[in-house]
């Protein structure tokens, strides 16, 4: 029976940051991975010369782009204009982004203006953890005063997050993301896979073992101790700490009698947020000025990943295709066919003649962005540690402590590590 002391079970971005952390800290660390390759819904597919994430894909700068940078990840892209417009009745008007279009947009009265200008003052400094208790929808509606105003910063918070449920979603977490994406994001080249290979690689020179198309059935524990973990095929791994990196509902059925432990509470409460997304290569676009649209009356964001940015564009293909990305952001009920309509519809607009320009394309009806979110209905953030059994922790998207998307993945895996090898220090003295 081999031996390991941490084994980590999804090879996403939280299972490949927390095997190197604990590799870093000098334990002999494993990777179970049960697709073929790494990076789970980071991976990037290449297809006729253009690199498709599982959606855009954008990197604040935030816990993981701290974290990536600290690792000496390389981080090659584009930083691209924030200059935009908004869709309102299918009439694209634009948004007050910079000193022109804010006095020429007819979008928002002079009323409305001024109190934007105010907000986005008071944004950049505001301490948004007062806001922790409250919802989005409670926030917009006894903050804001102007309706078109309120219509900018529901579209804002939603596009920042992905979150379609501004009555569930805690507007301080919401807040501090907005924070961050005025300040601009990062479209990496060539898509996340390079930052899943950068991540991969660094794990294997840290000595980590990883292991592709390996099915784990079970965590098995015994006096309340992690002691092992059973594969699908009958093969058992000695191992004294388990981080599951997988969703909270496979966590979940990882682990027996899991319903009598703190995993049972995580997964009831968790909100998976989805989204219905078109990609599309293009030699040209037809209209060159409409590259980065916020539905403002629809629940849908358009965005050119290879528009002008600084240092440069984005590569995102081997011969200049330029790659568009547009979302529809989805509540419980969702229609692949009538949402790929919706999506099509929305591209005629924004950029009629399209499909005369087309080169390839990806539709994914129903896409996970994150398995839970910092939400008004959960009763506690999820880990690191279950405490009803020693060794075994939890990291990814859905473990947030109030951080979004891959932040929320990054900063679950270190507080994972950090309070696995905290706890073993206890333990030895």
């Amino acid at each position: 029976m081999t031996n390991y002391e941490v084994a980590i079970v999804g090879g996403g971005i939280a299972g490949l940051t927390a095997a190197i952390d604990a590799a870093k800290a000098g334990k002999r660390t494993i990777v179970l991975e049960q697709q073929k390759q790494f990076g789970g819904r980071a991976i990037t597919k290449k297809k006729q010369g253009v690199y498709f994430n599982l959606g855009a894909h954008a990197l604040y700068k935030g816990e993981a782009y701290e974290a990536f940078r600290e690792l000496g990840l390389r981080l090659e892209g584009s930083t691209p204009s924030i200059d935009a417009y908004g869709m309102w009745k299918e009439q694209l008007l634009p948004l007050p982004t910079n000193p022109s279009s804010f006095i020429q947009t007819p979008l928002l009265s002079w009323g409305g203006k001024l109190e934007l200008a105010k907000w986005l003052i008071k944004l950049g400094k505001m301490d948004t953890s007062n806001w922790n208790k409250i919802s989005i929808r409670d926030w917009v509606e006894t903050q804001l005063h102007d309706p078109m105003l309120r219509n900018v910063f529901y579209t804002l918070l939603r596009t920042s997050t992905y979150v379609l449920a501004p009555e569930l979603h805690a507007a301080g977490p919401a807040l501090k993301q907005l924070q961050r994406a005025l300040k601009g994001v990062l479209y990496l080249d060539k898509g996340w896979g390079t930052l899943v290979e950068e991540l991969r690689e660094l794990a294997v020179q840290q000595g980590v073992k990883l292991v592709a198309g390996c099915k784990v059935a079970a965590v098995e524990h015994q006096d309340q101790k992690v002691h092992s973990i059973l594969y699908e095929d009958g093969t058992r791994i000695e191992v004294s700490n388990v981080i599951l990196t997988t969703p909270p509902s496979i966590s979940h059925k990882l682990v027996p009698h899991a319903n009598q432990t703190a995993l049972d509470t995580w997964k009831k409460q968790a909100i998976p947020v989805t989204v219905a997304c078109l990609d599309v290569g293009l030699r040209q676009l037809p209209k060159p000025n409409h590259q980065f649209i916020y539905g403002l009356d629809q629940p849908i964001f358009f965005t050119h990943q290879t528009r002008e940015g600084k240092p440069r564009r984005a590569i995102m293909s081997d011969d200049g295709t330029q790659v568009i990305s547009l979302f529809k952001y989805q509540g419980p009920q969702t229609d692949a066919a009538k949402e790929e309509e919706e999506l099509e519809r929305v591209f005629d607009v924004v950029q009629p003649g399209w499909r005369n320009e087309l080169v390839i394309r990806q539709f994914l009806p129903k896409m996970t962005v994150v398995h839970d979110f910092p939400h008004i209905k959960r009763m506690e953030d999820p880990g690191p540690a279950v405490p009803e059994i020693e060794g075994l922790y939890v990291a990814g998207d859905w473990a947030s402590h109030g951080e979004l998307l891959v932040d929320a993945s990054v900063a679950s895996a270190k507080r994972a590590v950090f309070q696995l090898l905290n706890t073993r220090e206890e333990v030895k003295l």
